[in-house]
């Protein structure tokens, strides 16, 4: 099944939205159920009669759960099922209006260039055959220079160079000039950035004066010297740029944003005001950015340099682990915006081992397939991978519970002299049993200092 939220001309609907998000994701069942529902939402919003379609709003969703268990994850892979803009930013870079740093109106303009890049890649992709061939002929003006007029016999020159550009042409195309080095003209991007900074300049608006200034100034080029195969890959993609309209790109870009954008707010429990809330006293780092993510998040208007965007139908997923706070100390209007919240359960044993088994990006499968490129067959047998398993399952238990992140330490731990001595080893394979785990890694399990610090 193809990783688009449109497979055969349809949409997908909430069960096969799970299904596709349990390849990469174990566990975590009423997650994936909440964030099929809000993305099937979407599509549904967008059949509904224009008078009523403005007042559906996003059902906003707070993933509470620790670390390592999956939300990052499920809100990455659901914006590939969608196809759709999306951004993770983390709520604790924020500070509230008038204090040095990120503003909150940033992450809209972050969202903004992602979409505009989406939307240009598509647009370009389209129209790659042609670029290609006009790339193709550029080349063939290098490498056919124009000779010098000739008077009354231009005509049987420019036929003569017709024959031969067509004996290039097909050299050209048959790969024979594929080394040769040529000269082109590139765009120069050395120009510095001249940015003004400040918490109400011109940064904040996502501009510069490079921008401003670019149709003032007239673009500068610079000769590179290049292969005609590097040339090829620079001159489809300007040609690309020629071929496409930008007006166009940009008008369908704010429209996904607004439509179809994704952003996915971490940390947020970082932001949350447990003690401040509770002695009377506001938190200005915490409770001020929650004030100003509050109108971003019911629906406002943000300029970006490719114009306005309104933020009233883009879905908020956040997340935190809430270990010293919990959901009920954000500010209640913030509570209010995000009316969907979902526990995520902590991984058990088994988990762990659907984990590095199951996923099409499980990490046995990823460690298989770097120690291939050694000429080395790596298997695990069924008791090794529970022996991996359960030591990951132990090590959260008695430390800090870091969930399925936990695996990749004790995997590395385990694999490192094999991963170190392998370029100098004429060693074909290597089965891992459980018997090689608990040697490998008892003198660690078994002293709590260095379980703590290197497990």
């Amino acid at each position: 099944m193809n990783d688009k939220l449109q497979l055969q001309g349809r949409e997908l609907t909430p069960t096969e939205i799970v299904v596709e998000l349990n390849r990469y994701i174990v566990s975590q069942e009423k997650a994936k159920k909440s964030v099929a529902i809000a993305l099937r939402n979407r599509w549904r919003r967008q059949q509904v009669s224009d008078n009523l379609r403005e007042e559906i709003l996003p059902n906003n969703i707070i993933l509470i759960g620790p670390t390592g268990v999956g939300k990052t994850e499920i809100a990455r892979r659901l914006a590939n099922l969608a196809n759709a803009p999306f951004l993770k930013v983390e709520a604790s870079k924020f500070t509230e209006v008038g204090y040095v740093g990120r503003d909150v109106e940033s992450m809209i303009r972050d969202l903004t260039n992602i979409s505009v890049s989406m939307v240009q890649s598509e647009h370009e992709s389209r129209v790659q055959e042609q670029a290609a061939r006009q790339a193709n002929e550029r080349i063939l003006d290098l490498l056919i220079p124009p000779g010098p007029s000739h008077g009354d016999d231009d005509e049987a020159v420019d036929e003569r160079r017709q024959k031969t550009r067509e004996r290039f042409r097909e050299r050209l195309e048959a790969g024979d000039f594929e080394e040769r080095m040529v000269e082109i003209k590139v765009q120069d991007d050395s120009m510095p950035v001249m940015q003004i900074f400040g918490s109400t300049g011109l940064e904040e608006m996502g501009l510069n004066l490079q921008d401003m200034l670019g149709n003032m100034m007239p673009s500068k080029k610079k000769t590179r010297k290049t292969t005609v195969s590097e040339a090829r890959e620079i001159l489809t993609q300007e040609e690309a740029g020629k071929l496409i309209d930008m007006d166009k790109v940009i008008s369908e870009a704010l429209r996904r944003v607004e439509e179809s954008g994704i952003i996915f707010l971490d940390e947020i429990d970082k932001i949350a005001g447990g003690e401040g809330r509770k002695s009377g006293q506001a938190d200005v780092s915490r409770e001020g950015v929650q004030r100003d993510i509050l109108p971003i998040v019911e629906g406002s208007t943000v300029m970006t340099k490719y114009g306005m965007v309104k933020t009233d139908h883009i879905l908020f997923i956040a997340a935190g682990a809430f270990h010293m706070t919990k959901p009920a100390d954000l500010i209640p209007e913030l509570q209010g915006r995000f009316p969907i919240r979902v526990e995520l359960n902590s991984l058990t044993t088994d988990d762990f081992v659907k984990i590095l088994t199951h996923p099409e990006n499980a990490l046995l499968k990823q460690y298989h397939a770097l120690l291939s490129t050694e000429g080395c067959e790596l298997e695990f047998s069924e008791d090794a991978i529970r022996a991996v398993a359960e030591i990951a399952t132990e090590v959260n238990e008695t430390t800090e519970n870091i969930g399925a992140r936990r695996l990749h330490t004790v995997m590395n731990l385990l694999l490192e002299d094999l991963q170190f001595d392998l370029p100098n080893s004429e060693l074909e394979s290597m089965r891992v049993t459980a018997e090689f785990v608990y040697d490998k890694l008892r003198d660690v399990m078994e002293d709590k200092d260095l379980t703590r610090y290197i497990l």
